[in-house]
């Protein structure tokens, strides 16, 4: 990404002041959080050893796409009853992941920052290419090219700054 020289404060000043309400004053969401996120995933066995294995996601079930006969529906618990799916669409040939614009950019799971301490080196003993920002983010991809990232703040928190 180029490094820009634009200032957008008075733009979020703006924003912040039209459409952000004090912690107090915001409705409760009508949501009651992501109950998954759903990834493609080329093989079922390497998918599960990179998410079960090396990031210590416990899957929690497998069973066959109720949208197409023959694919794999696979979960992973990524905490707070959060998921991350997969499916593999056997006989297409979805070609590699590719980032686009208007596409999914990467996926962010807060872990403790023990647990992301452990993790990011895992990943570097297993030789997963990865970088560090903030000291908090540690940005890789996944076995089909999804870009991850495991961040050390809290929940509802993001490098100082409360976001929930």
């Amino acid at each position: 990404m180029t490094e820009t020289t634009v200032d957008r404060t008075a733009e979020w000043d703006r924003l912040r002041a039209e459409h952000l309400r004090p912690r107090a004053d915001r409705p409760a969401s009508s949501a009651r959080g992501v109950h998954h996120v759903a990834l493609l995933s080329s093989d079922v066995e390497a998918t599960i050893r990179f998410y079960q294995d090396l990031l210590e996601f416990p899957l929690t079930e497998v069973f066959e796409n109720r949208d197409y006969q023959g694919s794999t529906h696979f979960f992973f618990d990524i905490g707070h009853g959060n998921a991350l799916a997969f499916f593999d669409f056997p006989g297409l040939d979805l070609g590699p992941y590719a980032e686009v614009l208007g596409g999914l950019h990467h996926v962010a799971i807060s872990v403790e920052p023990q647990r992301w301490e452990h993790l990011r080196s895992k990943l570097d003993a297993a030789g997963v290419a990865s970088a560090t920002i903030s000291g908090s983010s540690v940005y890789f991809n996944g076995p089909d090219g999804e870009r991850l990232e495991l961040i050390s703040d809290p929940l509802e928190e993001m490098y100082g700054n409360e976001i929930g």
